[in-house]
């Protein structure tokens, strides 16, 4: 079904939810402008507002570029559809969603990608390496989960949230990246700077030179220091520039 089809919700959803649906539909068009989708796969997924167990999630079978913010999808924990939609859910997507939005009430917006450098990293048994400045964010809180198949298990999800913890960034090993936060602009950010650090790390080791490394002593301080850093990379720094930039070149995510 096309997406132009969707009636708009904006009339039968509160201020806060569409508000919500606005930036959210906004993301996936950023992830799709730089290049970042995986065709109908990956997920981004968002609370909404002033719910527990709602949340809002991508139509399963279209591209990142047609979401717009009344073809989102709300469902409850489960993955079930709370409010009419002529879509369906991934539920494999929504398996890792669930569980990091379940497990932590400060996860309003999850991020799950397969970009190609950060499923190259994925693979490596060292992972994300302190050798740019950019890696220095991420690695502020970074956790690893590893690889379990096609996320179908709901037990995976007891093993996926205790790996996260209270980690901001993960690297899912062999399949790719995922970021959570307390707002779409955040989790965006957070997935900019990751991204950013993985194509960094692959054109450095396919220079075929020694890696030079930043000091432990740095790497420690940024650790120590873990949610200073984060919070200091505030994405709303850069958001409303990204939302003009959408709707220079095609508003239509506002729909």
């Amino acid at each position: 079904m096309n997406n132009n089809s969707t009636p708009n919700v904006k009339d039968h959803v509160t201020e806060q939810e569409w508000q919500m649906r606005v930036n959210l539909a906004a993301c996936y068009r950023l992830i799709a402008s730089y290049g970042w989708d995986d065709l109908v796969f990956t997920h981004i997924s968002a609370r909404v507002p002033d719910t527990e167990d709602e949340f809002l999630i991508n139509p399963y079978g279209l591209l990142f570029e047609e979401i717009t913010a009344s073809n989102l999808v709300k469902v409850n924990q489960a993955g079930e559809k709370v409010s009419s939609s002529a879509f369906d859910i991934n539920p494999a997507g929504f398996t890792i969603h669930s569980a990091v939005h379940e497990a932590r009430n400060d996860a309003h917006c999850v991020i799950h990608l397969h970009t190609s450098d950060g499923v190259a990293v994925s693979t490596q048994q060292q992972g994300l390496l302190p050798i740019s400045q950019q890696s220095l964010f991420p690695l502020s809180n970074l956790a690893y989960h590893d690889y379990e198949g096609v996320a179908l298990n709901p037990e995976e999800k007891v093993r996926l949230v205790a790996d996260l913890g209270e980690a901001n960034f993960m690297i899912l090993r062999n399949h790719g990246l995922l970021t959570c936060a307390s707002t779409v602009a955040d989790a965006f950010l957070y997935m900019y700077i990751m991204q950013k650090a993985c194509e960094v790390q692959i054109k450095a080791q396919s220079g075929g030179s020694t890696l030079t490394l930043i000091s432990p002593q740095i790497l420690a301080g940024i650790q120590a220091a873990s949610k200073q850093v984060t919070k200091e990379a505030n994405g709303d720094i850069a958001w409303p520039a990204l939302l003009r930039k959408l709707r220079r070149t095609d508003p239509s995510f506002e729909e």
